[in-house]
């Protein structure tokens, strides 16, 4: 059979993390954290399961989560959001992307996406007929020019797929980005699909700023969520999409045939645990930047560049004083030979970098962090 995408592998993190585990390495590679979310969480969701909550639930989720979703924007973002017909409860952020591009895009429709572009944004838009076009971001502060931006957008541009804090530089995007974002969408009537996953981890006292909070954006939309990268618990693959009633109504026409529903009782869980600790987020910045900034001290002394991220649980270093290495060989030999997993960052990106770079995630234990800092130290 002919493939629809030929051109796709075995996704970086399967292979890095399988070859953490096979060599018994530090596994810095895939983004997940190495400790448990909130004990009450958990519990909840011990308790949904015994209670019997292992039925489908309604196809958007349940609404309590959905009236917690909507508290949670209220709270943070001054937005008003419907529960009842613009939020929809996924399994997991990438089915709601995934959703999001079916739903918009038809064959020979453009997408503007910025490289280093996380790895399941262009499948989605092949597997709908779409062309992928990529901008680079600057180095080493991967910033968006917009006014490239601008001179990219033809006639066939139907939409643009941005990610803030963005995986894998960890960069943000600020107001004057998301402006000249709103004035570009409204002038060329473009769809956005925003990739908001690490929203509550931004460092040294920035503030995520969100699509739905610009009035121009809002209306045409699809921010995303996830339970996962905010609640400690990614193996739980539960998110969430905030649209306007219009998008909402079409996300929900493919959401409904891909996956139907999440899991009952994880919803049960998440919807208890929101409406009893609702500061629960305010506190994850100061937490993950506490790791950022130990990993970052104890790499000081280290032959690797960097600049600590902005935001996100990574960080990236730049091994150029080290070797000219293509950075998918340098993360095999580390992890070979060293014993720390990373992930190279090219795979990310049609052009070459200027950087050689490999994405190292701090979403662990102090200890593990020493020990990575001390391989990484002596090489």
């Amino acid at each position: 059979m002919q493939s629809k995408l030929p051109d796709c592998g075995t996704t970086i993190f399967t292979v890095m993390s399988a070859l953490a585990a096979q060599c018994n390495a530090l596994n810095l590679s895939q983004g997940f954290p190495d400790y448990d979310g909130p004990l009450a969480l958990r519990q909840a969701l011990a308790r949904a399961v015994m209670d019997g909550n292992n039925q489908y639930p309604p196809m958007a989720g349940l609404l309590p989560l959905r009236e917690q979703i909507s508290a949670k924007l209220h709270r943070y973002y001054h937005v008003n959001a419907s529960a009842d017909n613009e939020v929809t409860v996924t399994p997991g952020a990438t089915e709601a992307i995934y959703c999001a591009i079916t739903a918009c895009i038809q064959p020979g429709d453009e997408v503007i996406v910025f490289d280093p572009c996380y790895d399941s944004y262009e499948p989605g838009i092949q597997l709908a007929g779409g062309i992928t076009r990529h901008i680079p971001m600057s180095e080493p502060d991967f910033r968006i020019d917009w006014d490239q931006v601008e001179d990219a957008v033809t006639p066939r541009t139907r939409m643009i797929m941005v990610n803030s804090p963005h995986n894998p530089s960890g960069a943000i995007l600020r107001h004057e980005d998301l402006s000249a974002l709103e004035a570009l969408a409204v002038t060329h009537n473009l769809t956005i699909i925003s990739d908001e996953v690490y929203e509550h981890l931004l460092f040294d006292g920035e503030q995520h700023c969100s699509v739905l909070q610009y009035p121009g954006l809002r209306e045409r939309s699809f921010a995303v969520f996830s339970f996962g990268k905010t609640f400690h618990v990614t193996g739980w693959k539960t998110g969430y999409c905030v649209a306007a009633p219009e998008l909402t109504v079409e996300l929900r026409k493919i959401h409904q045939f891909v996956t139907f529903v999440a899991v009952n009782p994880i919803q049960q869980a998440l919807a208890e645990f929101m409406q009893a600790e609702p500061d629960y987020p305010a506190g994850l910045a100061d937490f993950y930047q506490q790791k950022r900034d130990l990993f970052c001290e104890l790499l000081a002394a280290s032959r690797f560049g960097l600049s600590p991220s902005e935001g996100t649980y990574f960080q990236l270093l730049d091994y150029a004083a080290i070797s000219t290495d293509a950075d998918t060989d340098m993360a095999s030999r580390l992890t070979r030979e060293r014993g720390i997993a990373s992930i190279p960052v090219s795979v990310f990106c049609q052009q070459p970098l200027t950087g050689s770079y490999l994405r190292f995630c701090f979403a662990k234990s102090e200890t593990v962090l020493r020990q990575a800092a001390e391989i990484l130290c002596a090489i």
